[in-house]
């Protein structure tokens, strides 16, 4: 067993959460905590079902949001936390690389690569998927952003870990099953791209950034203001690495996220000329209280 505490963010994710935690086996971490948002599903049962605590989360708007809520609140007692989504799935390499890797490693966290699904079946080419997601206890947390005026995601979802020490890499992929619809898709880029709008011109007027940056951050704000980004990261996913490779549904991929790199650009215009907006839209309202039952922590069933 690995002294590593497996932390999954979940809001009404059940049927996904059985599979995730399935994956992970009972004989693998030390700790599988489920970080709940008041589920109105069955996903505490099925997260005592699998031996899995669950932590009942509500959030006020303001920081910390539910990661780095976690991290002061509920402290892991293992060395690693590593955190993972409902629909990502720990498979046999990966848990294989896991062992052998941590028990004698000197890194304070790992970057993990992911598989990207899309209409139903596995990207194999274009940019990879790629998340800071693994990291010592105590050497970090997600950076500190002030959102408090313009977002409702109560998680973090763009905030990198800010790690202090030497970052090493996992090879072996998760496998990261969304099959969610292009619907889907599109809403959830919609609303991640009014983030990145008003996150962008805040580091831009008050000089805030994260750091270190990425050499994908560092090109990506360095090209957000202007209406090239979408086709300069078309051409790099379709044709440098290979989106072309993927068929019909490699083009209309890489045609999405050239268009959600355009809302961005378009939203940061739109802020530019009415700079009032960028405190007036998106603002944070007030979540729907936990039903009492809802906001009580379980422990797994022995």
């Amino acid at each position: 067993m690995i002294d590593l505490t497996i932390v999954i963010p979940t809001k009404n994710d059940g049927e996904r959460l059985s599979e995730c935690l399935q994956a992970i086996g009972r004989g693998f971490a030390s700790e599988i905590v489920v970080v709940d948002s008041c589920s109105q599903d069955a996903t505490a049962s099925i997260a005592a079902e699998h031996g899995a605590t669950l932590v009942q989360f509500q959030w006020d708007g303001k920081f910390p949001k539910k990661r780095n809520w976690f991290l002061r609140n509920h402290t892991p007692k293992t060395r690693w936390v590593l955190f993972l989504d409902s629909d990502e799935i720990l498979s046999d390499d990966f848990k294989r690389e896991l062992a052998n890797t941590l028990p004698k490693s000197k890194a304070s966290g790992y970057w993990l690569n992911y598989s990207i699904y899309f209409l139903g079946q596995e990207l194999k080419h274009g940019y990879p998927l790629k998340k800071l997601a693994l990291f010592r206890v105590g050497a970090g947390e997600y950076e500190r952003i002030d959102e408090s005026r313009w977002s409702h995601l109560d998680m973090e979802i763009h905030e990198h870990p800010i790690i202090d020490g030497e970052v090493g890499k996992i090879e072996s992929r998760i496998d990261h099953r969304d099959f969610r619809d292009v619907s889907h898709y599109i809403a959830k880029h919609n609303e991640y791209s009014s983030w990145e709008a008003r996150r962008f011109l805040q580091m831009k007027t008050r000089g805030e950034t994260t750091m270190p940056l990425t050499l994908k951050q560092k090109i990506k704000y360095r090209l957000i203001e202007s209406p090239f980004a979408g086709i300069v990261y078309f051409f790099g996913a379709y044709f440098m690495m290979g989106g072309f490779l993927d068929g019909k549904r490699g083009l209309a991929f890489a045609i999405l996220k050239m268009g959600y790199f355009t809302q961005v650009y378009c939203k940061i215009q739109e802020l530019q000329i009415a700079p009032g907006e960028a405190t007036q839209m998106g603002v944070v309202k007030s979540n729907h209280e936990c039903p009492e039952s809802a906001l009580q922590s379980t422990q797994p069933v022995p």
